[in-house]
Order: structure tokens, then sequence, then C-alpha cells
């Protein structure tokens, strides 16, 4: 071992041994240029793949130390003679015939700042993306890449890739004692290498290779390893929609959602995936001509198994490679922008999946899940939940939750699964969940973490909006926090969903008995501001799709389907429908193939469409159904008592310049000729939409486009009309004029 005079070994044998078996947690201390201050200086370097080094003065190129290997695997160390200053340095190695300079990782200092540290470490690093993760950067006017995660229990994070032959011995990471944050700065690496992180767990034991956490790029699955991106830099053409898009959205709007699962709306003709800018040309088109007024993404989030659907993501800062790369996805969102069209993404902070390159046992401890199965175990799903109440790890939601707002600027994030982050006893048997601190079944630590995400989204992007997947009768999930809601702008409405559909897969003959179903949603209609879903959840799992649940021959199938869509476009509530569901897809959904556009060429799937088409057009331009979707004001039955006749008569309001609106429906294959329906005045009403149009697909039946009003009371109204009323159609009235 070289030595000078006097001084200590250059590198000590426990510390060289630690660090050619990868156990070495502070490698700082050994590798890099050691001493200086009057000390002698030594520089140390673990460098298997070399020969020989030599260490040069950065400044001049001089060659100021030959290293000799004190370690057959490749542990090189010297002393510098002469030099008692640290001073800026490059290291030179060979290999046979071959030869390289390099800057050493280990000659850069700390990355993360005090106020970094300090906030990570209080869980209120609400940027926290702008430091873990992998960001180009320069340093000291090197280019590189700066590494960091968060891992506290850890005994030693190295950083691998192809880069250094994924051999965790060659960049062990600096931590961050007070954090426990890992960093590294890898010299001279560029932008789109592949890497993941090898972890000493707590008791000394090698973990599967991770992912990074706050990866923004991932491999294309089924490869796992992270890529080297930083955060995208769009360029963005949307501050005409960004500004006004709070008056798009807000309650008084008409919202209109089209659900999109990215991978199978439509494919190329080899089956394999769109690009995302090829999605967005189509998409914008399609969208537009059928007036829907936002798109919503199932998770665009990274996720390993296709099958998922998106749900069980591990890249939570990733969007998914699978249609192109960060700013691919950036430039989807403007285009769609651009065009005047919302996008709204699933969000996923209920669980997460247990796949050994995820968050699972991260640093070898439960650190991101409970330890305790009966809080950390979703079975259903068989995935992990998040420990909410850990500050890290909600500190760690709240910042996905504002990044894709933030970077990408996504519209709103509807959360996926609430129902079961509220209750610790949601899909377990007695014994099997732990009561919360007053001996309860609610989820104290996630009540307050949507709470504060809500408060978030709402106090640092204006504009935006959240919505719960909520199944149950969780109060307030809508209402503001200071209130005691949960804080989101709406909640879906799962029950009028469920009861409408039952209704609607009875045969008509039978509908009498079951009037209820569709009558009972207003009796809590208003006490949320609802969406109503008609999801892909409802296609799946040998549900059949939504054609496939009326009931009848083909013809009465498409009026019924035909009937409920008008029923739900005009039935106060937000509007969502999954891709497919406009043109009448005959099949259940296949994630794994495009959808049935060639359907298209038979009149009552077209016909079917182009009703949807026009039901937004209604719903978009009459005031009275959208400006009190979530107002008892806006609704008033006219008629919800005639079960015998299955049929359902309702006025819609808006504010008081807004013209009123009629609604009939008939959920039976009768006629029903010369009905009596009272309305607000007399005068002349026109009828704006009749599903049984021919261009629709329907029979024709209707009242000649115009009505006028008799002096005849009716239904408590002064003025009546004498409707004829379409089989299994439903008919929309507005004054003449309106």
């Amino acid at each position: 071992m070289t030595t000078t005079t006097g001084a200590p070994p250059s590198a000590y044998p426990a510390d060289v041994e630690a660090i050619v078996r990868g156990r070495h947690g502070n490698p700082f201390v050994v590798l890099g240029m050691q001493g200086g201050d009057g000390k002698p200086l030594a520089v140390n370097t673990f460098s298997p793949q070399a020969g020989e080094v030599e260490v040069l003065d950065a400044a001049t190129g001089e060659v100021v130390a030959a290293l000799s290997r004190i370690h057959p695997e490749g542990f090189f160390s010297g002393f510098i003679e002469g030099r008692h200053q640290r001073f800026r340095y490059r290291l030179r190695l060979r290999a046979g015939e071959f030869e390289w300079e390099l800057e050493d990782p280990y000659a850069f200092p700390p990355i993360l700042g005090e106020l970094d540290e300090y906030l990570l470490g209080e869980g209120r690093h609400l940027d926290q993306y702008e430091q873990l993760g992998a960001h180009p950067r320069t340093v000291d006017g090197v280019d590189g890449v700066v590494f960091a995660v968060w891992a506290p229990n850890a005994r030693r994070v190295s950083v691998v890739g192809d880069f250094n032959a994924w051999d965790g011995r060659r960049h062990p990471m600096r931590k961050r004692i007070g954090v426990g944050v890992w960093e590294l700065f890898v010299p001279q690496l560029e932008r789109g290498a592949t890497y993941k992180y090898e972890i000493l767990g707590l008791h000394g034991e090698r973990l599967p290779l991770k992912a990074d956490p706050v990866s923004f790029y991932q491999e294309l699955a089924p490869a796992t390893a992270s890529i080297v991106h930083g955060l995208p830099q769009p360029q963005w053409n949307d501050g005409e929609w960004m500004a006004g898009r709070e008056a798009r959205q807000g309650l008084s709007a008409p919202v209109s959602i089209y659900e999109l699962h990215l991978g199978s709306w439509r494919t190329n003709e080899d089956g394999t995936p769109l690009h995302y800018a090829a999605i967005a040309d189509q998409l914008v088109d399609y969208l537009t001509a059928l007036n829907f007024t936002h798109v919503e993404l199932m998770p665009v989030t990274e996720h390993p198994f296709t099958g998922s659907w998106g749900y069980q993501p591990i890249g939570l800062f990733a969007p998914t490679s699978r249609f192109g790369a960060p700013e691919d996805f950036a430039g989807f969102v403007d285009r769609l922008h651009a065009a005047g069209i919302g996008v709204i993404m699933d969000w996923v902070p209920a669980h997460f999946p247990s796949d050994a390159h995820g968050l699972a046992r991260f640093d070898g401890t439960a650190l991101y899940e409970h330890e305790d199965p009966r809080l950390g175990f979703h079975r259903d799903w068989n995935t992990l939940i998040y420990n909410f109440g850990r500050n890290e790890v909600a500190n760690y939601l709240l910042a996905n939750a504002l990044f894709w707002l933030d970077v990408y600027h996504i519209d709103a994030l509807r959360v996926d699964a609430v129902a079961s982050m509220l209750y610790l006893d949601y899909s377990r048997e007695p014994g099997e969940w732990i009561p919360n601190r007053h001996g309860g079944n609610e989820n104290l630590e996630a009540i307050d973490f949507l709470r504060e995400t809500n408060r978030l989204v709402f106090g640092r992007h204006p504009g935006a909006q959240t919505m719960a997947e909520e199944s149950t009768a969780w109060p307030q999930v809508s209402r503001p926090i200071e209130m005691g809601g949960l804080g989101f702008g709406y909640k879906w409405n799962m029950g009028w969903m469920h009861d409408t559909l039952t209704y609607m897969s009875k045969d008509p003959i039978h509908r009498r008995h079951h009037h209820g179903q569709m009558t009972f949603g207003i009796h809590y209609g208003f006490s949320e501001n609802f969406v109503l879903p008609l999801s892909h959840d409802e296609v799946v799992h040998g549900k059949g799709s939504m054609l496939g649940k009326m009931p009848g021959d083909t013809w009465q199938k498409f009026a019924n389907l035909r009937a409920y869509y008008a029923f739900m476009w005009t039935h106060p509530g937000k509007k969502l429908l999954f891709m497919g569901g406009e043109f009448g897809q005959q099949r259940e959904w296949n994630h794994d193939s495009a959808l049935d556009w060639h359907l298209l060429e038979d009149p009552m799937h077209k016909g079917l469409q182009t009703l949807v088409g026009d039901l937004n057009r209604v719903y978009r331009d009459c005031p009275a159904l959208h400006q009190l979707d979530c107002d008892p004001a806006g609704f008033e039955w006219i008629e919800a008592g005639d079960a015998e006749n299955s049929i359902f008569l309702f006025l819609r309001k808006g504010r008081e310049e807004a013209p009123p609106i009629v609604v009939a429906c008939n959920m039976t294959p009768m006629v029903r000729q010369d009905y009596r329906v009272g309305v607000p005045h007399g005068g002349r009403w026109r009828e704006i939409l009749n599903t049984d149009s021919e261009i629709y697909g329907g029979s024709n039946v209707g009242n000649g486009g115009y009505l006028n009003a008799l002096d005849e009371e009716s239904h408590g109204r002064a003025a009546s009309l004498r409707l004829t009323l379409p089989p299994l159609g439903a008919v929309i009235l507005a004054p003449d004029g309106a």
C-alpha cells in the first residue's frame, strides 16, 4: 500500500474491502480525493474496468499521480506528492490498448440544499420531484446526471445501469442522514441512459433492483428500468385554454366526458399502439364532431401489467412509454387544449402493486406501505396500501398530484377507489382490520390526506378540478373542507348508475314494478356535485356491453339505449361515457384490441353515434340542462308516478334568463298518443330532439317539430302540451326561439 512518511495509509483495508464487496454505507469518506487542508492528499477509486489509473490536474492536464492497485478486484489508491490543498482533477484509465478519461463522481459536493433536506424531512416538499429522481445537470462546470432517492433504512444504495455494467459497487451513493435521501452526481452520463437502484436493506440483504419512484420516463413494458430524462420541457400553446378553464369545468358548465383507454381506442392496422400524436390528431376530430367537452384518460402513469388498465401503477411520475416519450404526452394534452377539450386523468393513490422492482419494501422495510397486512394489503386486488399517516409518503403522493397539473397541465384528477381509502374495514371481515384511535372504521389518515390533496389542488391550480370515484354513502365528499367535507369538486354517482342500469335491463313489461329505480336518484341528487358515470367498469367482467344490457330484439336494444342516453343527458349531473358506448359496441371491452369501428357502417350504430353528438350539443347549448346541474332549483318533476306506463316527465331550469326544457321519456315499446304534459307557460314549443328520429335509427314517431301549448291545466300547471310519445323513446322540448 502506497504511503507518505508520517501519513496514514491512503485507504484503510476495512474500507477497501467494504467498497469492493459493495457494503460501504458512506463511500465519500473513502472514494475520491481525501485529505487536504495541510494533510497529505490521496485519491481512491474503485475502477474494476481499468488496469491502470492516473490522476490528472483538470486545469493543466498534468499527470500528478499514478495510482496503485491495492485490491485485485480494482481498487486503486495513491498519494499526490507535493500538494496539500484540494484541486479539480480527472482520472485517466487504461485497459489493454484502450485509454479514456473520466470525471470522478466522488469529486463533487453534496447535491441537496439545506431547504430541500429540511422540507423532505418534514414531509412538506411539494416540489420534491425537482430534486428527487434523475436530473441532467451541470455541476462545477461538468455535465452529468444527479440522482436522488429516499430510502432511509437502507444500508447502502447504488445507482446501476448500462453505464456501469449494472455493478452496484461502482456508484454507491451519499446518504443525507437526517432525511434518509441518497444522492450522487454521475458526471458525463447523458439523457436516455437506463438505470435502477441497487439497495442493501436494513439487515444488509441485497434487494431486487428497484425502479426510481420519481422517474419521469420508464422502459417500455415488460422491461422495468427507469430512463434518465429529467423534467420534461414542453412547448405549451394552451394559454387561452388555461386562462378560461375554470369556467369550462365548474358546476354551472356543460361537462360531458369521454372516458378513454389509450391503448384500445384505435390502433395501427397491425394492432400496435398509436403514438400520442396520432391519438391526439384523431381524437380531437372525433370529440369535436361529437361535442364532448372533456376526455378522461384511464391511468397513464407507468404500469408494468397492461391488463391492469393502468390501475396498478408503479411509475407515478412517468406517463407510460407505450405511446411515446414524456414530451409527446405533453403535446397530446396541448393539442386537446387547443381544440377546447379538457383532459382529466385517473389518479391512483389508493394502492400500488407488489412487483419486486416497485415500491414494495423499497428499502427492505415497509416504507411506503404498512407493515401490518390488516392495514397495508388489499385482498381484492393483491396490492399494497400506502401509509397515509407517514408524512413522507403523504408528501410523495401530494407532490405527485400537483406534478401532473403543474408539469403536464392536466385539468382534473379523477381519484380512483376512494371508498377503499376511507374505510379501514373495506372488503374485510371482522378481525381482519384495525380500528382507528376512536374505535371506528374510518381511515383518519386517508381522510386527512384526501382533504389536503383537494386543498392543494384548488389552492395552487385555480380552475383545476378533482373527482372522486366513491361508491358508498360517505357524506359530503364534494363539499368544502371547512364545512366538514372532503373537498372534492365532483363525485361519481355510482348509485344512480347502478339503479338506472338495473331498470333499463328489465323487459319493458316488468319496468312498472321498478319505476322507483329511475326516480330515486333525485332524492339525493343534489347532496353532492355529481357526475353520472357509464364507465369502463360497466362493460367488463361478464357485464356485457351497454348495448348488450338492453332487452329486446336488435331494434329495441338500440331504442332502449337511445332513450336511456337521453334520460341521462337531461338528468341533473355532469356526464361520462366510456368509449364504444357512443356507437353501440356489441362485445365487451377488450383492452388488447381496438374498438369495432366497422360497426359504424351499420345505420343503427351510426345513428346512435349521431344521437350522442346531438345530445352533447343540446346539453351544451341549452343552459337549463347544465347551469344548475348541482342545484335542486334546476330540476322539477312534472310526472314521476306514472309507473303503469313507464313514463317520466320532468322540467330542467337554468338561471332566470334561461328558457326551461321539458323532457318526456317513454320506456315501453307502446306509442302514447295525446299524452298531456303540463308546461311552465303557453305558446309555441319546439321538439329539439327526438330519440326515435329516423336519423338515429328510430321509427320517426314524433310531434312534427312544433306544438302549441293549450290553456288547459295539467300536472299543476296552467298550460299543457298534448304529446305523441314515441316507443322506447324520449323527446326534449324547448320554447320556440330558445
